[in-house]
């Protein structure tokens, strides 16, 4: 079989899946060790049988719904390649808003406040990517993420050793074990009703519950972090948080009920408000 006839089999194959194309060269391209576009230059090449059966095995857990980042144990997240496992939810494009936000609000404090050292706490930090971003683009950043799930915590630290950077992690129900104070806190949390979730793709649906499920309303821990934050935040401190385009009414309003002032909604790439901030 050549890579061209690979190719033509595993999209005809991946019928559950919503890019079967793309999904199709990605596996052969990770099973094959070289990059997607390459497959196209390569196209007459013939494969092994041992690469075809391999390849068939990771088609089969594909259609039956296992997300691509599970099935190769990697996820790009703001231009850096991530470990994932299925301990972790899948760094997802619309988060990198949460991120370049964060840098900018990071930044401005820089300069304005002449701060050398901006300390940053990144609540439910999951795999670490958004901590990991941001200590990557700003290395004299003091960065501590935290988690409940001490499996996810060991995923982060996995990326961390990858990406060579040292950032504290601690193992914590939202501010439970966390000490001091901090300039920023960034968290991306649990924020899907409860009864939404089984409406969910089933791909999405296999990530872990503890880091999709927000309760009743979607607004459970997204509440518990506006009220407990005050305490953990300088004064002038930001708290930047991603949520439901339709939940930032209701968490402005909360932030404000809690003293907070200067709420902000930033749009993600699909132009939803994804991303609200709000300074202490």
């Amino acid at each position: 079989m050549t890579i061209r006839e690979a190719l033509k089999e595993g999209t005809s194959l991946l019928e559950n899946s919503e890019n079967p194309g793309l999904d199709a060269a990605l596996l052969l391209a990770e099973i094959l060790k070289v990059k997607r576009a390459s497959l196209l230059i390569m196209g007459k090449s013939l494969i092994s049988q041992e690469d075809k059966n391999l390849y068939i095995k990771l088609l089969k857990r594909r259609n039956e719904g296992e997300c691509i980042a599970y099935i190769l144990g990697k996820k790009e997240f703001y231009g850096l390649d991530f470990y994932i496992s299925p301990a972790v939810l899948v760094p997802r494009p619309d988060t990198e808003t949460l991120v370049e936000m964060a840098l900018e609000i990071i930044k401005r404090k820089e300069k304005k406040e002449k701060k050398k050292k901006v300390k940053v706490l990144d609540l439910c930090t999951c795999s670490g990517a958004v901590g990991i971003a941001l200590k990557y683009e700003i290395p004299e950043l003091e960065v501590w993420a935290s988690d409940i799930s001490p499996e996810a915590l060991a995923v982060a630290q996995e990326n961390c050793s990858r990406h060579k950077v040292q950032i504290q992690l601690i193992n914590s129900d939202l501010f439970a074990s966390i000490k001091g104070k901090f300039d920023l806190i960034v968290s991306n949390p649990p924020y899907i009703a409860s009864e939404e979730i089984k409406n969910l793709v089933i791909e999405v649906q296999r990530e872990p519950l503890l880091a999709l499920d927000g309760g009743k309303d979607g607004l459970e821990i997204i509440l518990r972090i506006i009220k407990e934050a005050m305490n953990h935040l300088i004064p002038c401190g930001t708290l930047l948080m991603e949520a439901d385009p339709e939940q930032m009414e209701s968490i402005k309003n909360e932030m404000e009920k809690q003293g907070f002032k200067e709420c902000r909604t930033y749009k993600d790439l699909s132009g939803q408000f994804r991303v609200i901030s709000s300074v202490k």
